[in-house]
């Protein structure tokens, strides 16, 4: 664990030409280039293709979360325009609970222009299902980088889907430099998008269209979803200097008892679309880890922390190798039954619990095999997750994807990563 925490962020470092950000995605999403990385060699297609490169029969997992519409803008009586970022639920902290909540609700938010805003409520009138009403704002106590906001509006019959919908704005990444355009309220949704929550899309996901779903039914690869709602802290800079000082995000995860079985089904073994689903299969094994100490825990107890699978790894040995003294690591089919046993016995159809995982070199994989991920930020987290997998080989990929007009980030090419 000391040799991951002490990784230098620097040594993660590559040059990204503003030009090379993709600030608006192709006409259309599913001719977008396809780096593929198999067995240490590079080579490149387009994202039509990709069911060629897959093994038939193989179990792939995508994150169906939805974005919202995050961004809420009030004028003040001076004229001051301050924003309000909703990131997470508080009170209900159920999303699905939240977005059906009518007259009020709490969220945890950024507030842009916060010292413009001394105190009192922001009012706003507004429209939303053909009705005029008034949308008020309260700021309560900070939890960090956070503040308490709520919101209370005057008809009994609107919900806050209904608000979000009606008045706020796709929150679009900050690198992209520009504004949100209508544009972005289709093309930065996958098409398989289903539950709200995430205030930042899935990337890799944004590359499919039903026509690489039909290839991929027919070419026998079977396919589930998990739900990992994508939190601002997606584009929190890495700013210390070894990632030991680096705090990484909480996001909330929901994975489905059909997915889990699945998984069993498949030897723990699976596709992964994307850095969030990657997180959320990854942090399924020590969820498995915590049933086995703890096997009446809450959902909430089976909150993975940040540097538990280093803490995991340095007390146990390997499964199936010799002896060392320490006890034998849990197999990844046993960690995932113990899952399933935990909701059967619970009568639940789902999982719902956090994951606060930082997967960076020095990490074992334990259930994802096969990777398709879009590229990412220079000294990113993200970038540590993908050298992780790829054995530390990511400055080949990235070079041969800079020397060869990749283009970079949300709105950018994929890469498929088969070590």
């Amino acid at each position: 664990m000391e040799d991951t925490k002490h990784i230098q962020i620097k040594d993660f470092n590559y040059n990204l030409p503003d030009e090379r950000i993709a600030k608006f995605p192709l006409a259309e999403r599913d001719h977008s280039k396809l780096l593929v990385y198999r067995e240490g060699k590079v080579s490149e297609d387009i994202f039509t293709s990709l069911p060629d490169y897959l093994p038939k029969g193989a179990l792939m997992v995508l994150n169906n979360t939805k974005v919202i519409q995050a961004r809420l803008h009030f004028k003040k009586e001076t004229g001051a325009l301050i924003e309000v970022f909703c990131l997470e639920p508080f009170l209900p902290h159920d999303y699905v609970l939240m977005f059906q909540q009518k007259k009020q609700c709490s969220w945890l938010c950024m507030i842009g222009n916060l010292k413009k805003w001394k105190n009192g409520p922001l009012t706003r009138e507004i429209e939303a299902n053909g009705r005029r009403i008034i949308l008020k704002a309260t700021r309560g106590e900070t939890h960090g980088s956070s503040h308490r906001i709520d919101f209370e509006w005057n008809d009994d019959d609107l919900t806050w889907a209904d608000i979000l919908d009606a008045v706020g704005e796709l929150p679009i990444p900050p690198y992209l430099n520009r504004k949100t355009e209508e544009s972005d309220k289709t093309t930065y949704q996958t098409v398989y998008s289903k539950i709200k929550g995430s205030v930042a899309a899935p990337t890799a996901g944004l590359h499919f269209t039903q026509r690489v779903l039909n290839a991929l039914d027919a070419h026998g690869i079977e396919r589930e979803e998990v739900t990992l709602h994508v939190g601002a802290g997606t584009f929190k800079p890495v700013k210390s200097t070894e990632i030991e000082g680096h705090e990484m995000h909480t996001e909330y995860i929901c994975v489905h008892r059909q997915t889990i079985e699945k998984l069993i089904a498949h030897g723990g073994q699976c596709i992964a679309v994307g850095t969030t689903s990657v997180r959320t299969l990854e942090s399924l094994y020590y969820i498995g880890v915590l049933l086995s100490r703890n096997p009446d825990a809450s959902e909430e107890e089976l909150h993975v922390p940040q540097w538990k699978p280093y803490e995991y790894a340095e007390s146990t040995r390997p499964h199936g190798t010799p002896d060392d003294g320490r006890p034998e690591a849990l197999d990844t089919i046993e960690a995932l039954q113990l899952i399933l046993d935990y909701l059967k016995r619970h009568g639940l159809p789902s999982l719902h619990t956090s994951t606060q995982i930082i997967i960076a070199p020095g990490y074992k994989y334990h259930i994802v095999r096969i990777m398709i991920t879009n590229f990412h930020q220079p000294q990113s987290t993200l970038l540590l997750l993908v050298s992780a997998f790829v054995n530390g080989d990511w400055r080949k990929i990235y070079d041969y994807a800079l020397a060869n007009d990749f283009r970079f980030l949300s709105y950018g090419d994929s890469s498929l990563l088969m070590p």
